[in-house]
């Protein structure tokens, strides 16, 4: 699934410097949700989301079969954490 999200949308993201890195399918409280994992070499700010979100959609909106019939598309950044070497 990962793949063909990916192959959709990377080349319209890539002008903000992130990329797809999962796309699944999960059920939280009764709803099928379609989750888009977004990551990047950099830190993901809250407008590079939202600007990805909007392009995303509407890629999504033209390719609606690909959603599985999800009730929600969920679209987030993958988390950066620290580094801890000790």
């Amino acid at each position: 699934m990962k793949e063909k999200i990916s192959s959709l949308v990377d080349e319209a993201i890539k002008d903000l410097n992130v990329f797809v890195d999962d796309a699944f399918i999960s059920i939280e409280e009764g709803k099928k949700i379609f989750n888009i994992v977004l990551d990047s070499k950099e830190i993901i700010d809250l407008n590079k989301i939202t600007d990805a979100s909007r392009i995303i959609n509407k890629i999504m909106d033209d390719n609606e079969s690909l959603l599985e019939d999800a009730q929600e598309l969920d679209i987030y950044s993958k988390e950066k954490g620290e580094s801890n070497d000790e």
